[in-house]
């Protein structure tokens, strides 16, 4: 299939219908459509100027010299903004992506991991695209690819080839991938940890604090299938649990409202983990389009943006 994308398969003239772009089978080419049209999208709607945020600017912080903001980006958004120097382009991004049997599941036409793969190429693209390094970290219960972040011809290709592995293991087990990440990944970075995250919280503090005391900047992506929210089965049937294989009997009309109320503690239980650590949370539902996750990680990498170092380009101590 071309990656060009008729404008039919753009929902609201804006973003793409996941249904068509999961109907492109090359992972590398469903990024490119995503990256491009978000692109496009972005310089004609009301925000323009948002996208060179992350290529030839950044947002205004205190200390910075007002020599370097730029009045005509001031005058077209109502933002300041401040020109970003050579240095401060290069970034070192590793995606750990979750690729355990829970994420196997699916019933919006493709499953979570296909989903949550076409996530973190698409933030890969972009990023490589930009010129900064991208690497790869997968697993189930243990990790199963690593691949240490680069900017050299072919290693985007081999990032995507290993997203692209079907998922395997047995449980959701983050606690000893995330210790394994927390002594690989020496030098500070960008982590953006990608999971449905079902799994037991009590341990995962913990680990993510290694992350964070390590000086990593750190978001999470969880990706849950609308089913998974919802529990509309529409009439009883048996269920199995792709992970242990044990099948349940379960009634909607009976248990919907009870596990609706767990679901969302568990989000709110993972969210307030992430507050404490200054983590940035983001749920993404699998039939939603991925434009609107490219667009929060972007407004993540701007927030948490520091200040440039005092006595470099004129900028005040």
């Amino acid at each position: 299939m071309n990656p060009e994308t008729p404008a039919s398969a753009r929902m609201g003239d804006r973003f793409i219908d996941p249904r068509v772009l999961m109907a492109i089978r090359n992972l590398e080419w469903r990024a490119r459509v995503v990256v491009e049209g978000f692109r496009t999208g972005l310089h004609k709607s009301p925000y323009h100027g948002f996208s060179v945020e992350f290529t030839e600017y950044r947002q205004y912080t205190p200390g910075d010299d007002p020599r370097y903001l730029d009045w005509r980006v001031l005058g077209r958004s109502d933002r300041y903004f401040v020109k970003r120097f050579e240095d401060e382009t290069n970034l070192r991004c590793h995606f750990l992506v979750d690729q355990s049997r829970s994420m196997d599941f699916g019933s919006a036409g493709h499953t979570k991991a296909a989903y949550a793969a076409t996530l973190a190429a698409t933030l890969a693209w972009f990023l490589h695209q930009q010129g900064d390094a991208t690497g790869l970290m997968t697993f189930d219960a243990e990790v199963r690819d690593f691949l240490p972040a680069r900017h050299r011809p072919g290693h985007l290709r081999r990032l995507m080839l290993a997203l692209e592995h079907p998922p395997g293991g047995k449980a959701t087990d983050l606690i000893s991938p995330l210790r394994r990440a927390s002594e690989i990944l020496r030098k500070r970075g960008v982590i953006v940890l990608v999971s449905d995250f079902l799994a037991p919280m009590d341990r995962l503090e913990t680990s993510l604090t290694l992350l964070a005391a390590a000086g990593h900047e750190v978001s999470l992506f969880q990706v849950l299938d609308p089913l998974e929210l919802s529990l509309d089965l529409g009439q009883p049937a048996w269920v199995e649990d792709v992970e242990s294989g044990r099948r349940l009997f379960i009634d909607p009309a009976v248990v919907r409202q009870k596990y609706q109320h767990r679901m969302e503690e568990h989000g709110a239980a993972l969210r307030t983990i992430c507050q404490r650590l200054g983590m940035a949370w983001h749920r993404v539902v699998s039939d939603q389009p991925l434009e609107p996750a490219l667009m929060e990680f972007l407004r993540d990498r701007s927030r948490r943006r520091p200040a440039r170092r005092p006595g470099r380009h004129g900028a005040r101590p």
